[in-house]
């Protein structure tokens, strides 16, 4: 999304999902390898659901169509199943090694760098997809972010966040993530230096904001 308007993240936020559980990897060489490949040779011109039915070998009336059941990748992936190719395909346009067509109706291209990665000049790691054919969405839930003995605590600070978000006109999650203030509720520092030590807060928010929550969490302490 940064690349997307022109930017670029210097350094991991600390805020978001990859963040706080980063994601396993693999070696994806050989599957971005014939993803790329699907996409050259039917002409760089057709969407990820075609693409990913040519690489399961899946004999639709648009395979036969074209031609495509005569191709080299033809079924040469049905070592992932359809979300998980799809999983990929995402992440090769996130890097930027595809590009979608927009006047196109959504075909995908190869992109810069891309035939590096298909002359096998450049490895590739990739996060791992997920099994089962369904995305494992990671619930955060009340329960498992605090203890009822951190309960209290852990509310106070959110309630300070929806306020300070209200104030400066911003959704909650970018003054802090839930997780983070789950873990200021668990250690509760008490000075500057703890709580720059914990996973979500950065230099400029504890600038902004350590003062506040470090008075919250003594508040707390003394009740």
């Amino acid at each position: 999304l940064l690349r997307y308007f022109g930017d670029e993240l210097p350094a991991p936020c600390g805020n978001c999902d990859t963040c706080l559980v980063p994601p396993v990897t693999f070696d994806g060489t050989v599957a971005a390898q014939k993803a790329l490949s699907a996409v050259y040779r039917t002409g760089q011109r057709f969407g990820v659901a075609h693409l990913i039915d040519l690489l399961l070998g899946n004999e639709t009336d648009k395979m036969h169509q074209f031609g495509h059941k005569q191709l080299p990748t033809f079924g040469c992936g049905t070592e992932f199943s359809k979300s998980q190719w799809s999983a990929i395909f995402r992440q090769l346009v996130a890097m930027g090694l595809l590009n979608v067509d927009i006047s196109g109706y959504g075909g995908l291209q190869l992109g810069e760098g891309a035939r590096a990665v298909l002359k096998g000049d450049h490895p590739l790691q990739l996060r791992e997809p997920p099994k089962g054919g369904s995305r494992k969405k990671m619930k955060i839930g009340r329960q498992e972010l605090v203890t009822a003995e951190d309960e209290n605590l852990f509310e106070h600070l959110r309630l300070w966040r929806k306020e300070t978000a209200e104030e400066l006109a911003v959704p909650p999650y970018v003054i802090f993530h839930d997780a983070t203030l789950a873990a200021i509720a668990k250690t509760k520092p008490e000075n500057t230096d703890a709580l720059g030590d914990v996973s979500g807060v950065g230099v400029k928010k504890l600038d902004a904001y350590g003062g506040e929550i470090l008075g919250i969490v003594a508040k707390y302490l003394t009740a």
